[in-house]
């Protein structure tokens, strides 16, 4: 039979093949390219397996086979690569099904899994023992789980789960207080039950989830968390079940959004090892906040790698595909940083393509604010200055007073955060203005001495024509405050159109619908300004951001802003980026800090984890600077090879920039800066500072001159004493820059110093 035929590739598979070397993964594309257009082409020698309904394999290469799963008809689905010599062994060992409660397909190779277990990929041997190889039964024989009787809720120990002299806590299988029934019941993959009950190690189970299906990984390390049974069946198994599954119909389960379907560009992408999986799925939880119905504002929070931008671009296409017929852009998607807001047009053409994108209107907050203030004030003259200028200007002031009261970055932030954020106007208002979280309690005196400060730097700026992007944020704010009450004012017919100005009978808000990625990072006048864009009703603002990555001294309650996100919060916990090695180190990075959730109350990072293995984060010190650039050329050499995979390297300071970029040359090795607007050239070695690094992502991250004085800067000790709520948030703002730089690492994570090493880190 001859013509076209459907391939897709399911989830899971793509981390087999990212493992290939770069000409397999060419060949697997040009394979699945000709597939498509004829299967039954003699080349490809498509033959149905021993033993087996539905598996066939077909020719790659001289050396590698495709496994292939037919869902029926013409469809058919790539669930593994292997070489020829492996490809037919032991065929017993393929097992595939619809699960029963997540109606998902799923493939288990149930000798990688064992051999996963028993030398978990991708830890060198120098990083602990790997366990010895059992001799237990193998896989496919019956294992004996945990009585039918144990307790439903999962709560038992796994101390209290030993067996009667058992020696050691470490034999006991982690999973030994739950049923295999209760496994089942939660989604997990029966073929690899036996294999679970046997399981005593993380490193085990960490080598078993590798290989297992999604779901299964995700409810096991829930249960190995330590939590109950019913919470996991609640917020892990619930939101993907699906009710009536026929185990059969396999053209059914892929309709379904659990399996990564395909055409040739978007497995070009997970082939080329490009960071673009999140075009081709999205994972059913992570659809749920897609397409749910908001009555208002809504948030969600997660760590780095968990999908929050993801979820943002998909929610904006959401959106966009039900808005009724128009050539305007009721849809505003914006975030802090210029880079990252033509990153985000990038990734949303590349989504919903142009159709999408002409509907939407991408801009960095900043841009968006001095526009409001351009279109209402035409003509001016000012400049506008970054927060790195304006500081200088307060040191400039205060040196020609000689002021040495008060301290230019005090100043600079109160100025910033509490005038400018909460749009203070008159003295008399700074004295009632809400300082929480500022730092040292200011009385009556002391304020009125900061607002004449105040008033002769503004008008300090006044004079240079200068403007700061906070002085911009607060006039937009101000502007659109007043946009939205003439337009509300008119609709109630409060205002006499005639009488007043004319115009606003032809008004209307200027958005339907604002989605705002990386919200930790707005002020206040930047929320006071998005709340006025937009009139408060279903499906409003879309909210992601992770306040553990908060790199701006921007602290704000929503709440207090207008913006109600009470009930509509939600939070994703598994890392699609980042290692569980490098995941465990980077969270080290924060220590024991309290973290808000833009909304008077705290936040966490409890259950955020990741499904994926690799060497764990190497820590090295250096006897001086240039040993270090020495490590940092030599280390980026041995990873260059053949091809050209993403590197990085993040440092503390400027200057530092430029040393490295020379030091790479001097070993032949193409290197560019990161600038405001991201980074200069692709297929070179990226160098920046730690600001520079935020939403962007790399195959190996390398962070030098992590020391003490320089993570966090020495200034920072001057607080200890003086400021103790300043201290801490100081610090915390460096732990977040760090773990930033960090978690930018998919594959490999090497951090530097020399001197005495930073406090953040771990003690050798």
């Amino acid at each position: 039979m001859q013509g076209d035929a459907t391939l897709r590739l399911l989830d899971k598979a793509d981390r087999e093949i990212q493992k290939f070397p770069r000409v397999v993964k060419g060949a697997i594309y040009e394979f699945q390219h000709k597939f498509r257009k004829n299967p039954d082409s003699p080349g490809l020698q498509l033959k149905q397996l021993q033993g087996h309904t539905r598996l066939y394999s077909a020719r790659i290469t001289q050396e590698y086979r495709a496994l292939l799963l037919h869902a029926g008809n013409r469809d058919y689905i790539l669930v593994g690569v292997r070489h020829r010599k492996d490809a037919y062994d032991h065929l017993d060992r393929y097992r595939y099904q619809i699960n029963e409660v997540t109606g998902a397909i799923e493939f288990v190779d149930l000798v990688s899994v064992e051999q996963s277990i028993t030398a978990p990929p991708g830890i060198p041997s120098d990083t602990g023992p790997v366990p010895p190889r059992r001799s237990e039964p193998a896989a496919s024989e019956t294992v004996a789980p945990a009585e039918e009787t144990a307790p439903r809720d999962g709560a038992a120990s796994r101390q209290d789960a030993a067996p009667p002299g058992a020696e050691a806590a470490e034999s006991v299988p982690l999973f030994a207080a739950h049923t295999a029934a209760q496994l089942r019941e939660l989604g997990v993959a029966e073929p690899l039950l036996p294999l679970i009950f046997k399981i005593t190690t993380e490193d085990e189970l960490m080598g078993l989830i590798e290989y297992a299906p999604a779901h299964t990984g995700e409810v096991l390390l829930e249960l190995y968390s330590g939590k109950t049974f019913d919470e996991v069946l609640e917020q892990v198994t619930r939101p993907v079940t699906y009710t009536d599954v026929d185990t059969e119909d396999y053209a059914a389960a892929l309709a379904r959004p659990t399996t990564v379907t395909t055409d040739d560009i978007e497995l070009q992408t997970v082939l080329e090892a490009d960071f673009g999986r999140w075009k081709v799925f999205l994972h059913p939880t992570q659809r749920k906040l897609v397409d749910r119905e908001y009555s208002g504002p809504a948030r969600v929070s997660g760590g780095p790698g968990t999908g929050k931008t993801i979820v943002a671009l998909h929610r904006v296409k959401y959106l966009v595909d039900r808005l009724p017929p128009g050539d305007d852009k009721p849809v505003l998607l914006t975030t802090f940083n210029k880079n990252l807001a033509a990153d985000l047009r990038k990734r949303l053409l590349d989504l919903g393509g142009p159709e999408t994108v002409a509907r939407v209107e991408i801009v960095n907050i900043d841009k968006l604010a001095t526009k409001i203030v351009t279109e209402a004030e035409p003509g001016g003259k000012r400049r506008w200055i970054d927060d790195a200028k304006a500081l200088q200007e307060w040191r400039d002031l205060l040196m020609e007073l000689g002021e040495t009261a008060w301290d230019a970055e005090f100043l600079h932030a109160e100025w910033t955060h509490v005038i400018l954020g909460q749009a203070v106007n008159s003295r008399t208002d700074y004295f009632r203005a809400r300082r929480a979280g500022r730092g040292r309690n200011i009385g009556r005196a002391q304020r009125a001495e900061i607002w004449k400060l105040v008033e002769k730097y503004t008008m300090r700026l006044d004079e240079k024509n200068l403007w700061t992007y906070r002085q911009v944020s607060e006039r937009a704010a101000r502007l659109e405050i007043e946009r939205a009450r003439r337009i509300a004012d008119y609709q109630s017919g409060e205002t006499n159109v005639h009488a007043a100005d004319g115009s606003v009978a032809l008004m209307r808000p200027r958005y339907r619908h604002v989605v705002v990625d990386e919200a930790q990072d707005l002020s206040a006048a930047h929320w006071k300004m998005l709340r006025a864009m937009v009139p408060p009703g279903p499906n409003d603002m879309f909210l992601v951001g992770d306040t553990h990555q908060r790199i701006y001294d921007n602290y704000v309650s929503l709440g207090s802003l207008g913006i109600n996100i009470r009930g509509r919060s939600s939070r994703l916990t598994l890392s699609y980026r980042t290692t569980h090695e490098i995941l465990g180190s980077a969270l080290g990075l924060l220590g024991d800090e309290s973290w808000d959730d833009l909304d008077d109350g705290r936040d966490d990072l409890a259950g955020y984890r990741s499904v994926l293995r690799g060497p764990r984060p190497d820590f090295r010190r250096a006897d001086s600077w240039e040993q270090e650039l020495d490590i940092i050329a030599e280390h980026v050499a041995e990873r260059i090879g053949d091809h050209a995979p993403s590197i990085a390297v993040c440092v503390p300071e400027r200057d530092m920039v430029a040393e490295v970029e020379q030091r790479l040359a001097k070993a032949g090795i193409p290197a560019a800066a990161i600038g405001p607007d991201g980074p200069k050239l692709d297929d070179v070695v990226h160098v920046g500072t730690m600001h520079r690094f935020k939403g962007l992502e790399y195959q190996h991250m390398i962070i030098a001159g992590v020391r003490d004085g320089l993570v966090p800067q020495a200034y920072v000790r001057q607080y200890k004493t003086t400021d103790p709520l300043r201290y801490r948030r100081e610090l915390q703002r460096a732990r977040s820059l760090l773990f930033v730089a960090a978690t930018r690492a998919r594959d490999s994570l090497l951090i530097t110093w020399h001197g005495t090493a930073s406090p953040f880190l771990p003690a050798s």
